[in-house]
């Protein structure tokens, strides 16, 4: 590992810029990298070969075993010591474990969809985007396309979320969904808060491309009207809806209990 390079000051240029791409949702996209937070972000970045561009590291994580073996086995990557106050605030956390990595986001996954798909509809927050594309992941889905309206799918918040889940899919953002479903070859399922079939009724044995919509407005009418097939949770009465990761996690299991 290289000499780290020490950082106090908010006025330091690289701690300028580490700020902008860890708080502006929009520099991911713009610049192409993002910021990979915490112990098990880091090392999956290693495990599955992502670029890392940068590894930073506060003053108190310098102390931890598990972060000190990452940094051994770092090689010529650049290293930028924060103090624990700067740390935190790239960090966004509370209480961060100490490491961080700057990373290249991987190049957009191109032509024909084949198998199980999760089509997001403008889900804006986040801990849903991350949540839901970590629930896709361990139900064994590898496509995801998001609409335009998502949340940045490499955003360090829903990074964060994944937990790592990323780097076992295929990501597609700022996708024409009605485009893309003609170039799957899954059965299209819109899901609905009412008058859908009921999921457990429904025959799952095939690939699915599920279509999951905005967490108040549901999917967009145009989207709904392209898809013959709609599914609805059933819920106790006192009940309206479900958080969408929520009824994503429900209705992805749902196939992989049918299937096994």
């Amino acid at each position: 590992m290289n000499t780290p390079r020490l950082i106090t000051s908010r006025a330091n240029p690289a701690f300028k810029a580490l700020s902008a791409l860890a708080s502006d949702p929009r520099a991911p996209r713009h610049e192409g990298r993002t910021l990979a937070d915490g112990i098990h972000l880091v090392a999956d970045c290693f495990a599955h070969r992502i670029t890392v561009q940068q590894l930073l590291v506060s003053e108190s994580g310098q102390q931890h075993p598990q972060i000190a073996a990452l940094l051994a086995g770092a090689g010529d990557i650049e290293c930028l010591l924060l103090s624990d106050t700067l740390f935190r605030e790239i960090s966004g956390v509370a209480t961060p474990t100490g490491i961080a990595a700057v990373i290249y986001i991987p190049q957009a996954s191109q032509g024909d969809i084949a198998g199980d798909v999760v089509m997001l509809d403008a889900i804006q927050d986040a801990g849903n985007v991350g949540t839901i594309l970590r629930t896709a992941a361990a139900a064994g889905v590898r496509d995801i396309v998001l609409g335009p309206g998502c949340a940045g799918a490499w955003t360090p918040r829903v990074l964060r979320a994944g937990q790592g889940a990323h780097f076992n899919l295929r990501i597609r953002e700022q996708a024409d969904l009605a485009a893309t479903l003609a170039i799957c070859s899954g059965m299209p399922v819109a899901t609905v808060a009412r008058e859908g079939v009921s999921l457990y009724a429904l025959d799952l044995s095939q690939p699915i491309v599920w279509l999951f919509g905005n967490e108040g407005a549901g999917l967009s009418a145009e989207l709904i009207a392209a898809v013959q097939q709609r599914v609805t949770i059933p819920l106790a009465t006192t009940s309206e809806s479900l958080n969408v990761a929520a009824a994503a996690a429900v209705c992805l299991f749902e196939a992989v209990r049918q299937r096994q």
